[in-house]
């Protein structure tokens, strides 16, 4: 037998970036919260309190991955499954488009209430995510009032001066950078950094040899990475001799990828720190 929440609400199954009306506010204001990804566990608990919030994922308690680790110390917190969603009898599930798919799959099966947030590739995206989730837990203003703060950063970001701008590579895990019509390529531009994965045909990401990373030039080099992230094969591309070699010609900066993982407000500190890298000294 379903929880009663469950089996009484209809089914809500909603895209961020969809149309206006898909964010319009419930009703009552949901008031046993559950989070199924580390995106929304970071804006809900900007947006509402620990005692409306059933659980958060395991990860929000990581600082290393979340912005928001004392807030979601004080939430329980889940691994994405189903079995463990269903007895905490919520009444707004929030999970994200590429994440927990087997779970999201069996919670819309049982028309559970669930809302599905997409990954914005843009400021402006981001901004009517944060707004959209914010009405659908019944906080309208608080989200204004992320959104305010977010784009008075961004405006705020000192001027590049006149002429060419210095160029930068974003070099991610495994040789990945982000390309044109990203998150990231629109905060590089915002803080007056010319994106060198721009000149390739990657689209908004893609990986690149090392070779190519090396010999483009690049001014500034943005490892995606903390210094205390654990090790890994993925992140052993980072630690290449020629990379480290590289660090001392040009301007560098590690920025933790939880700046900029999420599409948050968090996003207005990874712009800060890239503007500051841009007048940097190697």
């Amino acid at each position: 037998m379903r929880p009663t929440r469950l089996g009484l609400a209809a089914a809500l199954l909603l895209i961020a970036g969809g149309p206006a009306a898909a964010w319009e506010a419930p009703r009552a204001k949901p008031q046993r919260i559950v989070s199924l990804n580390l995106c929304a566990d970071e804006l809900l608990l900007r947006l509402v309190g620990p005692e409306r919030l059933a659980a958060v994922t395991w990860l929000a308690r990581d600082p290393r991955a979340s912005t928001v680790a004392a807030l979601a110390a004080r939430v329980p917190v889940n691994h994405g499954t189903a079995e463990e969603i269903l007895p905490l009898n919520p009444d707004l599930i929030v999970a994200g488009r590429y994440t927990t798919r087997v779970a999201v799959g069996l919670l819309t099966r049982l028309e559970a209430p669930l809302l599905e947030l997409d990954v914005p590739q843009s400021v402006a995206g981001v901004a009517e995510q944060i707004r959209g989730l914010a009405r659908a837990v019944g906080e309208p203003d608080r989200g204004e009032a992320l959104v305010a703060d977010l784009l008075s950063r961004l405006d705020a970001l000192p001027p590049a001066a006149p002429g060419p701008r210095p160029t930068a590579v974003v070099l991610r895990p495994n040789g990945f950078v982000a390309g044109s019509g990203s998150l990231v390529d629109e905060l590089l531009t915002r803080a007056g950094l010319e994106n060198m994965a721009d000149r390739l045909p990657l689209g908004s990401q893609g990986a690149l040899p090392l070779e190519a990373i090396i010999l483009g030039g690049a001014d500034v080099l943005i490892v995606d990475a903390a210094p205390d992230a654990p090790p890994s094969l993925a992140g052993a591309l980072l630690l290449h001799p020629a990379l480290r070699a590289m660090k001392r010609q040009v301007r560098t900066l590690s920025l933790p990828s939880r700046l900029w993982t999420c599409p948050g407000p968090q996003i207005a500190e990874a712009a800060e720190r890239l503007a500051a890298a841009r007048e940097a000294r190697p």
